[in-house]
């Protein structure tokens, strides 16, 4: 049975008299599965409670970062004393460094990292990095994959871009975008005659590792790998877009997951406890050529702010002190819940496959394996979003996109997990 969402409704009303269709980021409007948006106002542990009252069990963690839940205690308390302290200071404080310590011990590949102050950031900031560093201008993105909305990057982008069907975005000139080159993921032979073509003018390649803006769709064996051959055989630079899979997939993200080294990384808000932060790094080499040190400028007053460092620093180390256990706790709980509703979409009758990496992953309405964009876009996306709504109805909040990757935090418990697939097995039944 439907939930009353009168609260919401009312508060959507206002938000679109006031703000572009009534949310500040395209996926939260709900246009690709329907109904109304409920307005969130609290969170606890694995739980998410409405304007209107309605918990839920959350699967979107705030897009990832919150492994360990909503409010756990030490980043509370972490960003409550640092509060006490001051907000912001245009200044350096002793925490950033606290925190880029972590980060260095995770990522074996970076010797040297900066804040910045979201995921779009950082990306940017890598390319330009990488440009100048190769003194070249090609760059090689995947289609599907989403590193931000900075103008090069919005390229057949995945994520709110994939979900509106939108192929760019408005505003682009063809002039900004010229140096960018959108292949298929999953396929070396395409990476291989892009390289061919355009011999010592590739700066890098650009990648999540796992990707999670066309949904969860992993690596094939062997392909990251080759990502690695390819680029340092040619020159260039391999870039690991770990915004979603940093300290997610593994402490140490899918570098540590897959055993690859690449030359820079790009991380996001889970190294601040959900706070907006991001963050890229790599060898001193690279790094030493940001300014102040070098000719590449990039900068922002917010750039290691004190609460982000604070609730990023009591993040990681509750990662850190309890690895082993929580790894594979959220391992093991996101086995059983796509087991559980994959068995019940079976038993249903309905066409689904799943995509899981650890903690991450995504049930597609579709008969095929989802291993790319093409792939992805055989989805029945209004079966998505009819289960969509049933699972809201029933307590449950997913990513309202088929081509976003849902996500488990260590508050989830066997009971979230078993209303979860009951949840599901009777949303299936309806389709």
């Amino acid at each position: 049975m439907a939930r009353s969402l009168d609260r919401s409704r009312a508060l959507q009303i206002r938000a679109e008299q006031l703000i572009p269709g009534g949310v500040n980021s395209p996926v939260r409007a709900f246009r690709s599965v329907g109904g109304t948006p409920p307005f969130l106002v609290r969170g606890l542990g694995a739980h998410v409670w409405d304007a209107d009252g309605n918990r839920y069990i959350d699967y979107v963690g705030s897009w990832g970062p919150l492994i360990l839940g909503h409010s756990p205690p030490e980043v509370i308390e972490a960003i409550v004393q640092a509060a006490r302290n001051g907000t912001s200071f245009g200044a350096s404080t002793p925490t950033e460094a606290d925190l880029a310590e972590l980060v260095i011990e995770a990522f074996p590949a970076i010797e040297k990292v900066r804040f910045v102050s979201s995921g779009t950031e950082a990306t940017m900031s890598a390319i330009r990095l990488a440009r100048a560093h190769t003194q070249r201008k090609f760059i090689v993105k995947f289609e599907g994959c989403y590193h931000g909305h900075s103008d090069a990057l919005l390229v057949k982008a995945g994520s709110g871009v994939a979900t509106l069907g939108i192929p760019g975005s408005a505003g682009v000139p063809e002039e900004f975008v010229e140096f960018t080159l959108a292949l298929p993921y999953n396929d070396r032979n395409a990476v291989e005659a892009a390289f061919a073509k355009f011999r010592g003018q590739i700066a890098c390649v650009i990648v999540e590792p796992v990707v999670g803006n066309m949904g969860c769709v992993p690596p094939r064996p062997g392909y990251l790998e080759a990502l690695r051959e390819i680029t340092a055989r040619e020159g260039a630079l391999l870039i690991f877009d770990e915004v979603m899979t940093g300290f997610r997939v593994a402490f140490g993200g899918a570098s540590e997951l897959y055993h690859i080294k690449p030359d820079l990384t790009t991380l996001g808000k889970i190294i601040g406890g959900g706070l907006p932060v991001g963050a890229y790094g790599g060898p001193a080499k690279i790094m030493d050529l940001v300014a102040p040190l070098g000719p590449v400028y990039q900068a922002g007053t917010l750039s290691g702010n004190p609460l982000a460092m604070a609730a990023g620093i009591a993040t990681l180390c509750q990662l850190k002190a309890n690895r082993k256990q929580f790894y594979k706790q959220l391992d093991d709980m996101a086995g059983k819940l796509v087991a559980g509703i994959t068995a019940a979409a079976k038993e249903a009758g309905v066409a689904m496959t799943a995509n899981r990496v650890g903690s991450m992953f995504t049930f597609f309405f579709t008969d095929k394996q989802v291993t790319d964009w093409e792939s992805a876009a055989t989805c029945d996306t209004a079966k998505f979003g009819r289960f969509h709504g049933a699972m809201l109805d029933a307590g449950v909040w997913l990513p309202p996109s088929q081509f976003e990757a849902a996500f488990l935090s260590i508050a989830h418990t066997q009971g979230d997990i078993d209303d979860t697939i009951a949840a599901a097995r009777e949303a299936l039944a309806l389709l």
